[in-house]
């Protein structure tokens, strides 16, 4: 199983599993990617990347874009293009970019919405996610088989 797709849910194939503007079913974290879209940012960006970049990292890299050029969604448009390419999800270059230039916070929170769909634990990070799947494959052994041949 690749790591991309550890936690897959089935859904609609080329479609996200929630509209662009469905941010009313997310209220805490449209807020937090309104108020503060560098966290829910960095949350996406650690899944998209698979943990090669932290939270922590992409949240400061966007948090630095945005306080020199005003308009972080130049590194957020970017990872909505690479998310979409892992799931095979239908877009294109500019529509990303239009999502994010002019309504970052719903961009942020239907990538969210669309990695928690896929069973992610956005608290987790991407390790931590690894770790959760790993426990569960442990855990999950071949049932022990007690008690003799009978007839």
């Amino acid at each position: 199983m690749e790591a991309q797709h550890l936690h897959a849910k089935p859904h609609a194939e080329g479609e996200w599993s929630s509209g662009f503007c469905d941010c009313s079913s997310d209220c805490p974290n449209f807020c937090m990617a309104f108020w503060c879209p560098c966290i829910t940012f960095g949350q996406v960006a650690d899944i998209v990347d698979q943990g090669s970049t932290s939270c922590g990292t992409a949240g400061a890299l966007y948090a630095l874009i945005t306080a020199i050029t005003g308009c972080g969604c130049i590194y957020s448009c970017f990872y909505r293009k690479k998310m979409r390419a892992q799931y095979n999800i239908r877009g294109d270059d500019c529509g990303d970019c239009l999502k994010h230039f002019f309504c970052e916070p719903c961009a942020l929170t239907q990538q969210y919405r669309e990695l928690k769909h896929r069973g992610f634990d956005m608290s987790l990070g991407w390790a931590g996610n690894v770790e959760r799947q790993n426990q569960g494959g442990v855990a999950m052994g071949a049932p022990v088989f007690q008690g003799g041949m009978n007839r």
